[in-house]
């Protein structure tokens, strides 16, 4: 069946000239002349036989019609390009995987382990992308994810990369001799810093010390860990956060655990996550095989 397409240089065009809002700014991107932007757009115009811009004080706009064409044609394009990129991936028989991860896990873990998976597979791209949300690895295009909670994970296969020790630290400048907080029960007087999908962290660790007339929903609620540890740095308050993300700070002395209490490790872990479909490709294996060596290292 013929498709009922127009050419891609003019739906290129197109996108392009609406991006700038100028057929001169699109023709020195696209390297064209003016004269064939405009012709490219007229065609495009005759083809659809609906008007796509319209001039207003020297400038384009989009029309109605433009406006509804633009978003379709520029999701083609995104989508046209990303399998351009991944089929080109595959020179020299590497490939693109791609990987989405939570964000603080991510920057603090993943990334800085990242050289030497690219050592051992100079061939294979990655392409990462930090989810905070849950995903459908099915519908997206997911290679692998990694995520917290409880497997098994709908539609995946599910490998454990490892638990969590979580512990309540703080900036030196918010404890005793000169800061209000000497024991678990003066976190009454500080801010809490909680991690929106995490709600009854504090509660939790608060119960297991004795100290349950602290309110343990006061303070400020963050959506990424990478904030609430910033925010616990600059002394804005106390954090409750895994100890693996912050050991260069508490290293460095800008965090401190002040409170001998190791509390349980919880029945959720960090996993990696692939579809069934995908545990044939050699590039998913290849980084399963090497995350997993990472995690037990």
């Amino acid at each position: 069946m013929r498709r009922v397409l127009p050419s891609l240089p003019a739906l290129t065009v197109f996108e392009a000239s609406a991006r700038h809002t100028s057929f001169t700014r699109a023709a020195e991107e696209l390297n064209l002349t003016q004269s064939a932007v405009s012709k490219q757009v007229r065609g495009l115009e005759e083809f659809l036989g609906v008007q796509l811009f319209e001039r207003v004080r020297q400038r384009i706009v989009l029309t109605e019609a433009g406006r509804g064409y633009l978003k379709s044609v520029r999701e083609a394009l995104e989508i046209m390009e990303a399998a351009t990129m991944e089929a080109l991936a595959f020179q020299g028989g590497g490939g693109i995987l791609n990987i989405a991860t939570l964000p603080t896990f991510g920057t603090r873990w993943l990334a800085p382990r990242l050289g030497d998976f690219t050592r051992r597979y100079p061939k294979i791209a990655l392409n990462l992308t930090a989810r905070a949300w849950p995903f459908d690895l099915v519908e997206e295009n997911l290679d692998v994810a990694i995520f917290f909670g409880d497997a098994p994970w709908p539609g995946g296969i599910c490998d454990r990369l490892m638990g969590e020790t979580v512990v309540a630290v703080a900036s030196p400048s918010l404890l005793a001799p000169n800061g209000p907080v000497r024991q678990p029960r003066d976190l009454a007087k500080v801010n809490l810093l909680h991690h929106r999908a995490r709600p009854r962290a504090w509660q939790e660790w608060l119960g297991s010390v004795g100290a349950d007339k602290v309110n343990a929903f006061h303070g400020l609620r963050f959506e990424q860990f990478e904030m609430i540890i910033q925010a616990a740095v600059s002394g804005v308050g106390f954090a409750m956060v895994p100890r693996f993300m912050i050991e260069h700070e508490l290293a460095a002395g800008q965090l401190v655990i002040p409170f001998d209490h190791k509390p349980d490790d919880g029945p959720e872990a960090y996993y990696l996550v692939y579809a069934e479909r995908k545990r044939t490709l050699p590039a998913v294996m290849a980084f399963r095989n090497w995350i997993l060596e990472q995690a037990n290292g």
